[in-house]
């Protein structure tokens, strides 16, 4: 079994022990930024640590109304013209806490008096010596190359901070992230019956809105570096404004497909696709009883509509990316390559 594989399964773990290890910290976190609340957010970040960003710019910008941004490194790096900071949040998000360019941009920021907090799955790290705060990924140390239950981590450290900025997130429902977790991991079976018949695929593309546009990017990511797929990823919307034209007959397409606000869009695309002869799978939940009815599906066990006022998708990003995990660790064993360690690429990349 590769590690890949076994650190996808070890997430519900690691996500309980996150959530219980920061909570204490979290809620001080909360009091301070009550009478602190930012103007705007930075997020800095590379690769699957820049796909959680993403997850993070939807999540505040809709549970908080805060303006959020993605940082471009090379402006500082590369250009030397770091923009201002004043009366920003900067959140850098690294895994190994080592990236360069990202601890940077953190640097800058906390010189010009924004308040910075580190998401990092190492204690020791640069970044959680730069940092005002840290969220810890209480993961454990991730051996594979391919970053899995560090991504669902920092998906974590998001929505406490969206908690900790006065977000209508509630805990108790985040504690249940962890269960829904398990039980994403049942499909596993099922994943790699369906994986088979994408052998020899060499080519595909994601679709993911709204909160789970990240996890499109995510899904593309997996699939490129550890199954040498040429992975393309898209909004619903975006796709629909020109890069339709490459999907021909057989076309590989992947899909999350959550209940909510991107469901009706999501399901245009589908019959689009369809109507192209392409061969689309989508990941949904049982909450969504069209999904299963309108294309192959992967559905997860749990229901994930919540009954309040914030989005009924907002939290499968979690759960929803795990069959994607797996299908990507599943794929690579029936290409015959290993995951772990996938060519010409090691766990900590530095760039300026």
């Amino acid at each position: 079994m590769s590690q890949m594989l076994a650190e996808i399964r070890q997430q519900p773990a690691a996500l309980a022990k996150t959530l219980t290890s920061e909570l204490r910290s979290t809620e001080k976190l909360k009091k301070y930024l009550a009478t602190r609340r930012p103007k705007f957010i930075v997020l800095a970040a590379r690769g699957t640590s820049d796909n959680a960003a993403q997850f993070g710019r939807y999540l505040l910008e809709i549970a908080t109304g805060i303006p959020v941004s993605l940082a471009a490194p090379s402006i500082y790096t590369l250009y030397k013209a770091p923009p201002s900071f004043e009366g920003s949040l900067v959140i850098a998000i690294s895994q190994s806490g080592e990236s360069t360019d990202t601890n940077l941009v953190l640097e800058r920021a906390r010189a010009q008096g924004a308040f910075t907090i580190g998401i990092t799955n190492e204690a020791d790290s640069s970044l959680a010596k730069l940092a005002e705060h840290v969220f810890l990924v209480r993961a454990g140390r991730e051996k594979s190359v391919a970053a899995t239950k560090t991504y669902t981590g920092q998906l974590l450290a998001l929505y406490l901070i969206a908690y900790a900025l006065g977000a209508q997130v509630s805990l108790d429902d985040l504690r249940l992230v962890p269960d829904w977790t398990a039980e994403a991991l049942t499909v596993e079976e099922a994943i790699r019956a369906r994986a088979e018949r994408y052998r020899f695929m060499d080519h595909a593309l994601v679709v993911g809105r709204g909160l789970n546009y990240s996890n499109a990017f995510e899904f593309a990511l997996k699939m490129m570096e550890t199954c040498y797929v040429v992975a393309e990823r898209f909004s619903s919307a975006d796709l629909m404004h020109g890069p339709i034209a490459m999907v021909t007959h057989s076309f590989p397409a992947f899909l999350f497909a959550p209940p909510g606000v991107t469901w009706p869009s999501t399901r245009e695309l589908v019959e689009k696709l369809h109507g192209l002869g392409a061969e689309t799978l989508v990941i949904t939940d049982r909450s969504n009883k069209e999904a299963k009815e309108v294309s192959r599906a992967v559905v997860l066990p749990m229901s994930l509509a919540r009954k309040s006022a914030i989005p009924v998708e907002l939290f499968t990003p979690i759960p929803y990316i795990v069959p994607a995990q797996l299908f990507a660790a599943h794929l690579a064993s029936i290409k015959g390559l290993n995951p772990d360690e996938p060519r010409t690429l090691s766990k900590v990349t530095k760039t300026m």
